[in-house]
């Protein structure tokens, strides 16, 4: 039987991980110079974790979560997002005791939708975010906005657009929320099921519809800003005045609603606009979740985050030719002539590794010519040959492969030789 990769899913094979190794080191070195701290949580939670959170009328909870019942019967869920399992550990472990608040979170790991693969988007794939928890500042919304437009300048990108809205406070909501019904209630017949579920439970959600999304009521639906009451105004108003110290360009879009329910105030997304990029233009987003910490349990703690897609972040890459990361070259490698030869070079290997100097070896038995070639093919800066003439002499022959130059050099002296050559 020929087994292959599950459906929604691939292998990351060795010319690949480079840039995921590269995308992965300048993520962690943008949050130390933030000041952000990894977290690890668990890839399965408590279903109900999910639901409370992310809300029972979004297409996670109702389409797209893995969820399976253990031994025990409880029910468990593949991890479909970050910003719940890290609010439900800082509540947990009371992080929110700690002096210095806010508590500023990173994690980098796998998520799981069951959704349709496409361009960029798999039903495992990998997330970086980040949460702020503990400030309700308009200031440390841009810095998180900051935090994700320097990853994407750091790794070359060009090409991108941040588009924000406000989704304003729970007044706000709430007469938006009756102004959205008074909108589509006359033909909500015209929606898909989905849509028409969601007119009464959270109509904010229709708007994020992709069925309807060319619906003509789409476009003329009620703007959230227009109903923003002053406090919001004067919050979102001070974000945007905190983007413009920074110097961060953006637009505002007043139908920009993130696809999760704990959302609220400072909603964000940054798009690629590189051509031939794709239709699917979006390769972050995130906002404020004031209100969520209560919601599992916890205390009164506001907190903002973002995510972003690693695969869609190196398809960002691609389009604007741009590569970070190549697989390493080795320092060395040993060409071993005869089987006394190699044991020796099993020998000298152990050693130049030992030395922290990158070294591989012919496990082939394959002739001179062909480890030769198989030294220059995998880019070895240097080619270490023994035969019976350098074991009598106690010395190898040590080639620089960029000069095109070569010595004898005394077995004890070729780690020094190749840390150090001349």
């Amino acid at each position: 039987m020929m087994f292959k990769v599950p459906r929604g899913t691939k292998d990351l094979l060795p010319g690949e991980t480079g840039n995921w190794q590269a995308v992965e080191s300048l993520i962690r070195e943008t949050c130390r110079v933030y000041r952000y701290e990894e977290i690890r949580t668990p890839v399965f939670e408590q279903t109900e974790l999910f639901t409370r959170s992310v809300g029972d009328t979004t297409d996670i909870v109702q389409k797209e979560m893995y969820t399976f019942q253990d031994r025990g019967g409880r029910s468990l869920t593949l991890r479909p997002e970050g910003t719940a399992p890290v609010v439900r550990a800082f509540v947990e472990h009371k992080l929110f005791g700690q002096p210095d608040q806010p508590v500023k979170l990173y994690y980098m790991g796998p998520m799981f939708r069951y959704e349709r693969q496409q361009a960029g988007r798999y039903r495992q794939f990998v997330q970086f975010g980040v949460e702020a928890i503990g400030s309700d500042s308009p200031a440390i919304d841009a810095e998180v906005i900051s935090l994700a437009m320097d990853v994407y300048r750091r790794a070359g990108l060009e090409n991108l657009k941040l588009v924000i809205n406000s989704l304003g406070d729970k007044e706000t909501r709430n007469a938006h929320r009756e102004a959205l019904i008074r909108h589509f209630e006359p033909s909500i017949g015209e929606f898909c099921s989905d849509c028409q579920k969601r007119l009464e439970k959270n109509p904010l959600r229709i708007l994020d519809c992709k069925v309807d999304r060319d619906h003509p009521l789409m476009k003329t639906a009620p703007a959230l800003t227009d109903y923003l009451n002053e406090s919001s105004a004067q919050y979102f108003a001070e974000v945007k005045e905190a983007l413009d110290m920074l110097g961060i360009p953006y637009e505002v879009d007043p139908n920009l609603v993130r696809g999760l329910d704990y959302y609220n105030h400072t909603a964000f997304e940054i798009m690629s606009t590189a051509d031939g990029f794709g239709a699917i233009t979006t390769l972050c987003g995130g906002g404020r979740y004031n209100g969520l910490s209560e919601e599992i349990g916890g205390p009164e703690a506001p907190g903002i985050g973002f995510a972003m897609s690693i695969e869609r972040l190196l398809m960002a890459l691609d389009a604007e030719g741009v590569k970070l990361g190549d697989s390493e070259k080795p320092d060395a490698f040993i060409v071993a002539l005869d089987e006394p030869s190699r044991l020796e070079a099993v020998r000298l290997l152990g050693e130049l590794r030992s030395a922290g100097i990158a070294a591989d070896m012919d496990y082939l038995g394959r002739k001179m010519k062909a480890q030769m070639k198989a030294a220059d093919r995998i880019g070895a800066k240097f080619v270490i040959m023994i035969g019976e003439n350098e074991l009598e002499q106690g010395a190898a022959t040590v080639k620089n492969m960029e000069a095109g130059t070569q010595e004898a050099v005394p077995f004890r002296e070729i780690a020094a030789a190749v840390k150090q050559p001349s």
